[in-house]
């Protein structure tokens, strides 16, 4: 009796600590079988790719809710128009203005997700439109102490940025953000060093949780690889003796309670939720063990009722490591707003705008950034969880001192894009 009576002490003292000292977890988010089986109903299961909400679909489960296991399926086609600017180039160079067209399969993901012991959750999923290891999407343990008090270990999201960790279903547009998904332009001809803003999925482990007063937090370490890499592969850093691995923290406030990782859902239309975060990650010899790679990043979501608001801000500061031999250090920014509005049941117009400095805020040497307004609807088929998608965006150019930098400025980003999306999810 003596013994579990200090474990419990313990554990408790444990969730406490790891708790931000201006508000604590209170006792009863310990998980308990009793807790577990009356949540049941309303369980909203973390796997990152599918919505679940109020409706599981195909789920086993045990009595008293400790045990369960729900397989889910996402397909998406879509048809894709891209039209490249031709750069100033000569007709006689064969330059396509249209390219990267035609029909395309997106995600084709298989998984499976649930709960054991009433405190350990789990997901593994796995993307047959994905090649060599990135087939691998997710597959990750996670174990609950509290809710103030998480531990996660596999190949999961990053925490950082906000269009990223919503669930890969549920976002307001089927195109992210290029401020996100595009590299930034080095003034070397270095092919392998080419950073992104987005870190997307890793291999790490992470403690996160959540306390009453709305605070949560997420801190962890990754290879700093990336989706493409299931391997151990990370050496010590030359220059600052340590582990080379992505080092990456987020803190959160969500003052009415946890904001579902949607950004539209038909059955989520009575949600006021609003979620502020700051998140930062350092990437130590990453870029082919090249640069030391400093991410910031703030965010701002709200969910009331049919509206949906968000908007992020990331900065970049990018640095050779000493074999390099290169002494400067570059600084990037990005970011987007975006809105998306129920205006029935079913249908959903959005709005966005897309803001990217990729040449470095100056330190390039070259001014000018790109700015990307886009449009989309979105019609939810009712009883059937299909999902229709149609967006399109035009990037443009502003602020470029000479038309050779403006060229330069979106090498690779399609000018006109347009993409019609159906989804299933299950």
């Amino acid at each position: 009796m003596t013994t579990n009576h200090n474990m419990k002490t313990i554990i408790t003292a444990l969730a406490l600590a790891t708790t931000p000292a201006i508000c604590h977890a209170s006792a009863s988010d310990t998980p308990t079988a009793e807790a577990d089986s009356s949540l049941t109903p309303h369980l909203n299961m973390d796997n990152g790719v599918v919505p679940i909400a109020d409706n599981r679909g195909f789920t086993l489960q045990s009595k008293d809710g400790r045990f369960v296991f729900k397989p889910y399926l996402m397909l998406q086609a879509s048809g894709n128009f891209n039209w490249y600017d031709d750069e100033g180039l000569d007709k006689a160079y064969n330059q396509d203005n249209v390219a990267n067209s035609g029909f395309a399969i997106p995600n084709a993901i298989l998984g499976f997700t649930g709960r054991a012991f009433g405190k350990i959750d789990y997901n593994l999923s796995i993307n047959a439109a994905a090649s060599g290891q990135a087939i691998l999407q997710q597959a990750w343990i996670d174990y609950g102490i509290s809710n103030a008090a998480h531990f996660r270990i596999g190949k999961f999201k990053t925490p950082f940025s906000h269009a990223y960790l919503t669930t890969l279903g549920e976002t307001l547009m089927p195109g992210l953000p290029n401020s996100l998904t595009q590299s930034v332009i080095m003034p070397y001809s270095l092919n392998a060093v080419t950073p992104s803003f987005a870190t997307g999925f890793d291999l790490g482990v992470e403690f996160h949780g959540m306390a009453r007063c709305g605070l949560g937090y997420e801190v962890g370490l990754f290879n700093g690889t990336g989706i493409n890499t299931n391997m151990a592969t990370k050496t010590i850093s030359d220059d600052l003796h340590i582990p080379s691995l992505l080092y990456a923290g987020r803190l959160t406030y969500q003052p009415w309670g946890k904001m579902p990782t949607t950004q539209g859902n038909p059955r989520l239309q009575d949600e006021k939720k609003l979620l502020v975060g700051l998140s930062a990650n350092y990437n130590v010899e990453s870029e082919n063990e090249s640069t030391n790679d400093l991410r910031v990043g703030a965010e701002f979501a709200m969910l009331w009722k049919r509206l949906y608001l968000a908007g992020e801000l990331y900065y970049m500061n990018v640095g050779f490591t000493k074999r390099q031999k290169i002494n400067s250090k570059y600084h990037y920014l990005g970011g987007y707003v975006q809105a998306g509005y129920f205006v029935t049941r079913n249908l959903q117009p959005a709005l966005r705008y897309d803001f990217f400095d990729r040449n470095g805020l100056g330190s390039t040497g070259t001014g000018g950034f790109l700015n990307a307004p886009a449009v989309a609807l979105n019609y939810f088929i009712p009883k059937c969880n299909l999902k229709l998608s149609a967006m399109y965006e035009f990037v443009g150019r502003w602020g470029h001192d000479r038309q050779l930098d403006r060229d330069i400025d979106d090498l690779g980003i399609a000018t006109h894009r347009a993409i019609v999306m159906l989804q299933y999810t299950f």
